[in-house]
């Protein structure tokens, strides 16, 4: 990769960034060209191609900025380290939403990557994913205190059964396309409050 691309101003690296995941999310690896990519991006295939020498190189890049940048926002909105799981949820849920508004077809693209069957990429794919979800799970690690919940809950199931929820929500969303913003910030601040009435232990 080139690094003048990082010399860019950061609308135009975003510019290139978003064209990439859209072009990449609507197609197979296959069949996402770059002189597509370029169009969306409002620059030339040469000047793409100055930037990134093929589009394997430009894919695991776009595939890595997705992992650094959910890093990146789940640390800036404060969701690691948290002693309260479901501030550090309704936190993880704020910076995914933002994360939705800059970069609207990331998500997309992230789920087509994870089940490319390209031969070229899928091994750099999984390996990549099993690096970064290793390092989240190591920064998402909480000190709960077990006797804020009811007693004898499975903690470890409760977390995975809100993140799974979590998800499949972002995705159906994203999915409908037009995502609208106060929408889901409405449904998650009510399903965090249903999470809180069933686990949280009454005083």
């Amino acid at each position: 990769m080139n690094r003048k691309f990082f010399s860019l101003p950061q609308e135009k690296q975003q510019a290139i960034i978003n064209a990439g995941y859209r072009v990449f999310s609507q197609n197979s690896y296959k069949n996402s060209p770059m002189s597509e990519i370029a169009a969306e991006a409002g620059i030339s295939k040469s000047l793409l191609f100055h930037y990134f020498q093929n589009k394997k190189e430009l894919y695991l890049f776009l595939w890595d900025k997705c992992a650094e940048m959910t890093i990146a926002f789940l640390t800036e909105y404060g969701c690691y380290g948290q002693e309260d799981l479901f501030e550090s949820i309704e936190q993880g849920m704020r910076a995914k939403m933002e994360i939705i508004r800059q970069y609207p077809d990331m998500a997309n693209f992230t789920i087509k990557a994870f089940y490319e069957k390209d031969a070229g990429i899928s091994a750099a794919i999984q390996e990549s994913y099993h690096r970064y979800f290793n390092l989240k799970a190591d920064k998402t690690r909480m000190n709960l205190d077990p006797a804020q919940f009811i007693p004898g809950l499975d903690i470890p199931m409760m977390y995975r059964e809100m993140y799974w929820a979590s998800e499949g929500y972002l995705w159906e969303m994203v999915q409908r396309g037009d995502v609208d913003m106060k929408q889901m910030e409405k449904d998650f601040t009510a399903l965090i409050g249903f999470w809180k009435s069933i686990y949280l232990r009454k005083e």
